[in-house]
């Protein structure tokens, strides 16, 4: 189809374009070739699909079910409420709230979101059927529930034979490992999953506690331990120092914030600033659905706002919009997160003559701190629209 008389944010730099024809299959073509049927789209700003970068949407059964208790009571990989209410669940039960996830990120402009899967290779299983009817692009990242206890981690025990293969198994029916983190996996263990050839990502230094643990245990920062697992991008790095931003910089594809899941931990705020001034590639995700709505209007509002209520001085909106499309495409290493030729044809329309957006000065700031899914009027991927209509 081509897309005539249409506003949008061209580009890896996310370029305004006030009028253009662009044509549409599975993937973007040209500007102002002219292929396939004309629809006019006066009126409507094209901006590139949302990239959820972090979820654990298998959390979406229990919404608010703990507000109360530390972090670890929370969320910890073997002692937290979240994996007791996981283990105690119907999965015909988890994969219709995890089927309701995805249609909401739908709704809200996410067309990739990118998933920390627990429960081995059956939990990658149910997301994968949770995904066979619901048009988003889901990147299901597993992991096998191997943990070691500090004094294994000091042992540096290896992982065992029967771990190593279901990791195996995970590894073949997914898109790559998502790790809990480097305080649950000796250094052994952290080098094994090294050698995975598809995506690697990692939590890192998300908690004080789970810094001085590190420290604690094993005498080393815990991202210059995960960092041993070689990973394409990191989780948080909420309270990581220079020193381990500039390391993650130099050895990674970038770092993944989750403000305001942070936030509702109560574990602070993520510095942009500084990781951006280390050199880092920065991306957003909502984390755990269990404390949090999958949403990145919310997302990229609260980020902007926080950080000029914390520091004083305000992110330029249009980062804030690159972290939610294109930074996300480049973590990952695919054409995604930007609207040019042979990128996959990603993207939600907006109604630029919205009650929230109208006058539109700025399109940056006016998406970043003022759109929510009323404004949208379609949303699409690959070439197809799978919400609303133009």
């Amino acid at each position: 189809m081509l897309l005539k008389n249409l506003s949008i944010l061209y580009g890896k730099d996310l370029t305004y374009v006030r009028s253009a024809n662009l044509p549409v299959s599975e993937t973007f073509g040209k500007l102002n070739q002219r292929k396939g049927k004309a629809i006019d789209c006066e009126g409507l700003l094209l901006v590139p699909g949302f990239i959820n970068m972090h979820t654990h949407i298998g959390d979406s059964i229990a919404k608010d079910a703990t507000l109360s208790g530390t972090v670890d009571n929370k969320i910890h990989p073997v002692l937290g409420a979240k994996q007791r209410i996981l283990k105690q669940s119907n999965p015909e039960h988890l994969m219709s709230f995890m089927k309701n996830a995805c249609h909401s990120m739908i709704r809200k402009g996410i067309t990739t979101f990118v998933d920390f899967r627990e429960g081995g290779s059956y939990g990658v299983v149910l997301l994968q059927k949770a995904l066979e009817h619901t048009p988003i692009r889901g990147v299901i990242l597993g992991r096998v529930e191997s943990y070691h206890d500090h004094a294994q981690i000091k042992k540096n025990l290896p992982l065992s034979g029967d771990i190593k293969k279901n990791l195996a198994a995970v590894i073949k029916i997914s898109d790559g490992i998502g790790i809990s983190g480097a305080n649950e996996n000796s250094d052994s263990a952290l080098q094994y999953y090294s050698k995975t050839k598809k995506i690697r990502a990692i939590h890192s230094s998300e908690t004080k506690q789970s810094i001085l643990v590190s420290k604690k245990i094993a005498k080393r920062t815990e991202t210059e331990r995960a960092l041993q697992m070689k990973p394409h991008f990191m989780i948080h790095m909420t309270y990581a120092g220079m020193a381990d931003l500039k390391k993650a910089a130099k050895k990674t594809r970038g770092i993944v914030i989750c403000p305001r899941a942070n936030a509702s931990l109560a574990e602070g705020i993520p510095n942009f600033e500084a990781m951006q001034n280390a050199g880092c590639k920065v991306a957003i995700g909502t984390d755990n659905v269990m404390i949090n709505s999958p949403d990145m209007f919310r997302e990229m509002d609260y980020l902007w706002k926080v950080h000029m209520g914390l520091h004083q001085k305000r992110i330029d909106p249009k980062e804030i919009l690159k972290m939610a499309t294109v930074n996300g495409g480049m973590l990952l290493g695919k054409k995604i997160g930007s609207i040019q030729p042979g990128f996959l044809a990603d993207g939600v329309f907006f109604d630029k003559h919205s009650l929230d957006l109208e006058p539109m000065h700025n399109p940056y700031a006016s998406l970043v701190h003022r759109a929510s899914e009323s404004a949208i009027s379609a949303v699409m991927i690959g070439g197809k629209i799978i919400h609303g209509k133009l």
